[in-house]
């Protein structure tokens, strides 16, 4: 039997492996040019691919359906947010990979992803 810090470690690699591959792998330029734009179906549909990416982790924590949806709900609500909120703040000081704001932007968006993360696994192997 495995221990719940097993499955927690688990399903923090493979969300973060996820994560990688849903935002440097599988984006494309429609979604990554439209996620500054409200309810753009760009910015949409990358963040559905996120919650589509995140669904084998409920199985490796054997949550239930309730738990699941309501996390993938919150994990496209944060996602889409996050996402949208760096793009208006990179685009309107007119960043650019130049400046270390920039970075100091992707970085955040980075870590407050990773957080999401952390929090659902938290709830889903409480």
């Amino acid at each position: 039997m495995l221990s719940t810090a097993h499955i927690a470690l688990c399903a923090m690699a493979y969300l973060s492996a996820k994560h990688m591959l849903a935002d440097f792998v599988l984006q494309s330029p429609y979604q990554l040019q439209n996620k500054g734009r409200y309810m753009h179906p760009g910015g949409l549909l990358h963040a559905a691919i996120h919650c589509g990416l995140s669904l084998p982790v409920y199985a490796i924590v054997r949550a239930d359906l309730h738990s699941a949806l309501l996390l993938t709900l919150m994990e496209f609500f944060i996602h889409y947010h996050l996402d949208w909120s760096k793009e208006q703040l990179t685009r309107c000081r007119q960043l650019t990979q130049a400046d270390v704001a920039f970075w100091w932007a992707f970085g955040t968006d980075q870590m407050l992803h990773a957080l999401t993360y952390v929090a659902m696994v938290g709830m889903l192997v409480h």
